[in-house]
C-alpha cells in the first residue's frame, strides 16, 4: 500500500440531521450537512466549504437507495451515483469522465473503498468502531468533489461497511480495469 498523498478527517455532529466537519493537517475545510426524510433515509446533502464553491446533492427519483446526483449552486451537474442492488454494496460513481466504484474495504472494520478504473485504488474512507470520526485517504489525484461525494455516500452506509469487501484485484475487475 503506497502512502497517502492527503489525509483528512472528519468529525459528525448531531443525531438525525447530521453535520460533517472536513479537516486536513492545517485547517477545517467545510462541513457536509445530510438531511433525512421522516424514515431516516438520506435525501439531501450540501458541502458549505470555509472558501470557495457550495455543493449539492440530492436524491434522484427512483427505487434504488444510492441514486444520488451532485450540483453547484449555480446548478451545474457534477457527478452521480448508483446502487443497482439491495443486495450489493457497491456504489458506481460518474462524473462525466471515468467511472468509479465505491465498495466496501477488504478489511474487517467499518471502511469503504473508492477505485478508479485504470489505476485501482484511489481513496479509502476509515471509520472508528466507537467513535464518531472517519480518517480519508487519497492516494492518487482525485478531485475534490468526488471526494465529497464518495463521502457523502459511504457516511450513509458505515454499518455496511463492517463486513469485508473484494481485494483490490476484485474492486478493479468490477471497474473493468487492468489488474494491478
Amino acid at each position: 500500500m503506497p502512502e497517502p498523498t492527503q489525509v483528512y478527517t472528519t468529525r459528525i455532529h448531531g443525531l438525525w440531521n447530521t453535520r460533517h466537519e472536513f479537516a486536513d493537517e492545517e485547517a477545517v475545510l467545510g462541513s457536509l450537512s445530510v438531511k433525512r426524510d421522516l424514515w431516516g433515509a438520506p435525501e439531501s446533502g450540501a458541502w458549505q466549504p470555509e472558501k470557495g464553491e457550495v455543493y449539492l446533492f440530492r436524491r434522484d427519483p427512483g427505487l434504488l437507495r444510492g441514486q444520488f446526483s451532485m450540483w453547484t449552486d449555480t446548478r451545474e451537474w457534477l457527478g452521480s451515483s448508483l446502487r443497482w442492488s439491495y443486495m450489493r454494496r457497491e456504489f458506481s460513481l460518474h462524473n462525466g469522465g471515468k467511472p468509479f466504484r465505491l465498495l466496501p474495504s477488504p478489511l474487517l472494520g467499518k471502511g469503504w473503498v473508492l477505485y478508479a478504473p485504470k489505476t485501482g485504488e484511489s481513496a479509502r474512507i476509515e471509520g472508528s468502531l466507537l467513535g464518531r470520526g472517519t480518517r480519508i485517504e487519497v492516494y492518487r489525484r482525485l478531485d475534490f468533489p468526488l471526494l465529497v461525494f464518495a463521502y457523502f455516500l459511504a457516511s450513509q452506509s458505515f454499518l455496511e461497511g463492517l463486513w469485508p469487501g473484494p481485494t483490490a484485484e476484485q474492486g478493479l475487475e468490477r471497474t473493468g480495469g487492468s489488474s494491478l
